[in-house]
């Protein structure tokens, strides 16, 4: 990081790491998403076993790239990059989590009030165990936008810093 202020280093660094550490766990939610859409899809087990994907899955797939992005930017602090990853974040990974958070809802609101599920991964009710994965993955994509606000303000200080010397 050559020319950033010696207050900013350490910040900065502070920072990337954090989010490094929740693009792994976004990671590791995504990995799991294209597992079960997988097995679901090429029936590996039964839809008894698991349900086929809710639609908000797919567009969620897409989620690794803002993600990617975020990482191309961290060598050379490219501001571009990372206004790019927070921007299709909101895109690509919050946008079809709340389209699956409305998708799901007539199935939560009936398992709710009637006890009855009708999609099933490996014996729990599906649309339980998709809204948590929503929820953790809303948790996920927040911090990372949060983070990378915060790195975004302290790249640009420390870029016009540079200019002024």
């Amino acid at each position: 990081m050559k020319g950033a202020s010696p207050s900013a280093l350490p910040h900065s660094v502070t920072l990337k790491y954090e989010i490094k550490k929740l693009i792994y766990v976004h990671l590791v939610i995504w990995l799991l998403l294209v597992a079960k859409m997988s097995v679901g899809h090429l029936r590996l087990m039964s839809h008894d076993q698991v349900a086929m994907p809710y639609q908000w899955e797919y567009p969620y797939l897409l989620s690794i790239v803002p993600s990617l992005l975020g990482l191309l930017s961290f060598p050379r602090n490219n501001i571009s990059y990372l206004v790019l990853s927070m921007i299709s974040m909101g895109l690509f990974s919050i946008a079809p989590l709340i389209y699956g958070s409305m998708e799901m809802f007539p199935a939560a609101q009936q398992l709710y009030r009637h006890g009855k599920a009708y999609r099933f991964l490996f014996g729990f009710s599906a649309v339980s165990v998709m809204y948590l994965v929503l929820v953790l993955a809303v948790q996920v994509h927040a911090w990372q936008l949060y983070y990378s606000k915060k790195l975004l303000d302290s790249w640009f200080t420390s870029t016009q810093e540079k200019k002024r010397k």
